[in-house]
């Protein structure tokens, strides 16, 4: 059965997220340093594909250097992903939720209010610890979770898509807020891109 796509990708292209330079709340510094942390991802990803291939054509797949690639490759991918996922939602023009949207009204109806569901979110992203919290649509349920990720391969909802995605790693904050997390929170809403929250989830 042939793969439902226009074009197989072999080699991953970072991509460009300088459009985001002069978001308010976001230091220039800090967002160049999370952008080229990010671009490491894209070029281990890469690297760790190559080997792997090229192991594979060699029949060497039961050394263990392909074992603990391959438990490495979803690190290296994961980051890659939800990198691209969190500066994918946010814009330095972000606007407040507009609550006539499909979004807004099945946040309502889920958590009780917009409000509600919005504080749980904050409320996970200040626990202790470094990861991501993921806005989740169940689509075998319909439900949307609040969901925290240690890990960048570990604990997602299996089958569950993210539709809005916060780095809480240190380096997505400590420059401009050092413990200060709760304010790093604070601005990461104010630049959030709704538009593209809703459009994950349509």
């Amino acid at each position: 059965m042939a793969i439902a796509t226009k074009e197989i990708v072999k080699t991953y292209t970072p991509q460009n997220f300088d459009p985001l330079l002069g978001t308010a709340g976001f230091s220039d510094k800090l967002l160049q340093n999370h952008f080229k942390l990010y671009q490491g991802y894209v070029a281990n990803t890469n690297k760790l594909a190559d080997i792997l291939d090229r192991l594979q054509k060699e029949a060497k797949t039961d050394v263990p250097e392909y074992a603990e690639l391959k438990r490495r490759f979803g690190w290296e991918y994961n980051g890659m992903r939800l990198h691209e996922l969190y500066f994918g939602n946010m814009t330095k023009n972000g606007a407040a939720l507009d609550r006539n949207s499909s979004l807004a009204k099945d946040l309502a109806e889920q958590f009780g209010s917009v409000e509600n569901w919005e504080k749980d979110f904050r409320a996970t992203g200040a626990m202790r610890g470094i990861g991501w919290v993921i806005l989740y649509l169940d689509r075998a349920s319909g439900r949307l979770v609040n969901a925290w990720i240690n890990e960048h391969d570990g604990g997602h909802l299996a089958g569950a898509e993210p539709l809005l995605v916060m780095d809480v790693f240190e380096h997505a904050f400590m420059l401009d807020y050092g413990l200060l997390r709760a304010d790093y929170i604070k601005a990461f809403f104010q630049a959030i891109d709704w538009t593209v929250v809703q459009k994950r989830l349509a």
